[in-house]
């Protein structure tokens, strides 16, 4: 039977009047450890999301509300991402790679060394339009046991990357204390990242030749820190919270928010009008349905 909490919604600018939606959030799992990284695929009207310290890929039916597990061991996935093929790309902090489930079930190693050298514990993901993939690489996965394997940094700082299709990965940002979420606007021509560590959100212009300018910071967190990110079609940022959804003004303008029981890691849009949030917050996955759509 389906679980019910109150919809606590925030709103500190006029511009946020008119986005709501349902008065409550659904809970449609819970058991997590840590969950993570829910990306959604509209052909199969499913979910598949992290539950990274129990090292497992869990998928949410739309159509049934069933939840299995989707793969187990799964490289203690984080982050998870869609391409424009319709194929899961995923963040390792296992094995430290990223991959590429092929629509056979095979798995494509799309990125795993940086110069010879292995990456911390790859963290959040996104394609570009010209099919580059664009990733963090903070050391949360080797920084204990609990969500990879304890080991010493062997790049010695952490990065954000771009992996062009058949490309090795290059360095796109290197100023970060720890870089998580990461979103594109909508015309592809800004990047949005979150430093965890300095509970903080960036944005950065793209340039033609795939590489970043600017960098400001636009955005403080208000409880705990900024996780990840995801962009409605009006090119708000919603944002994962210590203490739910924040959403906020391309500009960096806190316009309202979402109260949530648990902490939020991330978050996606979903539904067959792409107008259902779906939360992975702590040891759940909820959702709720609202009045914008996701970009």
């Amino acid at each position: 039977m389906a679980e019910y909490v109150e919809a606590v919604w925030e709103r500190f600018d006029e511009r946020f009047a008119r986005v709501g939606g349902d008065s409550r959030l659904e809970r449609l799992h819970g058991g997590c450890r840590w969950a993570e990284g829910a990306v959604y695929f509209p052909a199969a009207r499913s979910l598949v999301w992290s539950d990274i310290p129990n090292d497992r890929l869990l998928r949410w039916d739309e159509t049934t509300g069933a939840v299995g597990v989707f793969r187990h061991p799964a490289g203690y996935a984080n982050g998870n991402s869609r391409d424009r093929q319709g194929r899961l790309l995923t963040c390792e902090q296992g094995p430290r790679r990223v991959t590429r489930t092929e629509h056979d079930g095979s798995i494509t190693v799309l990125a795993e060394r940086f110069e010879g050298k292995r990456f911390n514990s790859p963290n959040d993901l996104v394609e570009a339009a010209d099919g580059a993939v664009w990733f963090t690489d903070p050391r949360y996965g080797i920084g204990s046991d609990y969500e990879g394997f304890r080991a010493e940094s062997e790049i010695g700082a952490d990065h954000v990357y771009r992996v062009d299709p058949g490309g090795e990965p290059k360095v796109v940002a290197d100023d970060f204390e720890r870089p998580n979420g990461l979103a594109f606007s909508r015309d592809g021509e800004q990047l949005y990242v979150v430093d965890s560590q300095r509970a903080h959100l960036r944005r950065f212009e793209v340039t033609p030749r795939g590489t970043l300018t600017g960098g400001e910071e636009i955005a403080r967190c208000r409880q705990g820190t900024f996780d990840g990110l995801r962009l409605d079609d009006e090119g708000r940022l919603w944002v994962a919270t210590g203490g739910g959804v924040d959403c906020f003004d391309a500009d960096g303008t806190l316009l309202g928010g979402l109260k949530v029981p648990e902490t939020v890691a991330n978050l996606v849009f979903g539904g067959p009008k792409r107008n259902i949030l779906y939360l992975c917050a702590t040891t759940s996955l909820y959702s709720i349905m609202l009045s914008v759509t996701g970009a």
